[in-house]
């Protein structure tokens, strides 16, 4: 069992050596392509971050002064419920909630994330509107609210949902679009690079099945060649996205605070759940390449 297991490394690693040129850049290519897919995958999770303030159909926020009295917020409450025929529903963020949507929304600005607590933070009322309700409609409630007791500021969602929402539409599916196109490249590529490890070691195929060797253990190393390459890959896209990551984190704490590019930081650690996706993409791209390759040609 062990001499089996040292004749697949061997042999692996021996036409790692011979094709030298063409694993490399097979390996690049699977590595271009995984970091296309872990950018449009973390680009998305930064949009979703955007829009998650505005979850659940909210269009119209209502913050409140960090010194509101209970008589002002009441007062707010109750013309909340007086516009139920704008209004559907609404929800009250409390100081709580407010921290903890601040942790998520401004993660990669410590420095402003610091500077608001619990002592002056604002707390925040979410309207959902009516389905009849139209925007210009609204755009007039918000305004009323905006000069209520108490209040700080009204921020409208139309505007910022469509924008955001275009370009999470417009990034994502041009950077999966491409990513696809790549990896295809990369599968083609494992397969042009076992296909000709095979045609050179055709001789010393043929003698290994006359000496009855079967087509498993002749498959095997040229289908861990595969999915080395794949795997490889995807370890040098993953130290990409690292990289890519951190450097974007430094890069927007000099952005303006209300930029809003904040949010588009990952930093819940999803970004090492998105390397794992690379390795098993990887893995699986550089398995299906060999795997064709070797099961096509073996027959020489």
């Amino acid at each position: 069992m062990f001499s089996r297991t040292r004749y697949v490394f061997r042999e692996t690693f021996d036409s790692f050596r011979r094709n030298a040129t063409l694993t490399i850049a097979s390996i690049i290519t699977a590595a271009i392509s995984l970091l296309g897919v872990g950018l449009t995958l973390l680009s998305q999770e930064g949009f979703d971050n955007l829009l998650s303030k505005w979850e659940g159909g909210v269009e119209m926020i209502i913050f409140m002064r960090p010194d509101v009295t209970d008589d002002q917020r009441a007062l707010i409450e109750s013309s909340l419920d007086q516009n139920n025929q704008f209004i559907e529903s609404w929800t009250y963020c409390d100081v709580d909630c407010s921290l903890a949507e601040r942790d998520r929304v401004l993660a990669a600005e410590p420095g402003v994330k610091d500077l608001l607590n619990a002592d002056n933070i604002p707390t925040q009322y979410k309207a959902v509107p009516t389905e009849a309700t139209d925007v210009q409609l609204l755009r007039q409630v918000s305004e009323a609210f905006s000069e209520g007791p108490g209040v700080f500021e009204v921020v409208f969602a139309e505007d910022q949902i469509s924008l955001i929402e275009q370009l999470q539409s417009f990034f994502g599916f041009r950077l999966f679009l491409l990513s696809g196109f790549l990896l295809l490249a990369a599968i083609l590529l494992i397969w042009n690079t076992i296909r000709t490890a095979i045609f050179a070691r055709r001789r010393e195929i043929e003698v290994m099945k006359l000496v009855g060797a079967t087509d498993w253990f002749i498959r095997v190393p040229f289908m861990l060649e595969g999915l080395l390459h794949g795997v490889i890959g995807g370890a040098l896209a993953s130290l990409g996205l690292g990289i890519w990551n951190s450097q974007w984190t430094s890069g927007v704490q000099g952005f303006p605070p209300n930029s809003g590019f904040a949010s588009l930081v990952v930093t819940s650690g999803y970004d090492k759940t998105v390397m794992l996706y690379m390795l098993i993409i990887g893995a699986v791209a550089g398995a299906i390449g060999s795997g064709i390759a070797a099961s096509r040609f073996l027959d020489v």
